[in-house]
């Protein structure tokens, strides 16, 4: 859950929806330094959110859409909601 409370982690997320991208062009999208975006794509690498690959001298970040379907379960899990089926 602390990778979630950070709105710029979210918003990582968000844009790793529309497909993979690199440190560099997730670092474009904000006003913090490259550094405390490094810090923000560990932490969601930490928590198994996202996924790296090396390319060539590229890292390409996508997300891990089965770690966030989990969440997701357990969340409608604990609001009691029940699953269709």
């Amino acid at each position: 859950m602390k990778a979630l409370a950070d709105p710029i982690r979210r918003e990582i997320l968000n844009m790793l929806k529309s497909g993979n991208l690199t440190a560099g062009e997730i670092s474009e999208k904000f006003d913090v330094s490259m550094p405390a975006v490094s810090r923000h794509l560990s932490v969601l690498k930490d928590a198994d959110l996202i996924r790296d690959k090396r390319e060539g001298k590229f890292i390409i970040y996508e997300i891990n859409t089965s770690v966030l379907e989990d969440v997701m379960l357990w969340i409608s899990e604990l609001k009691g909601e029940k699953e269709d089926g």
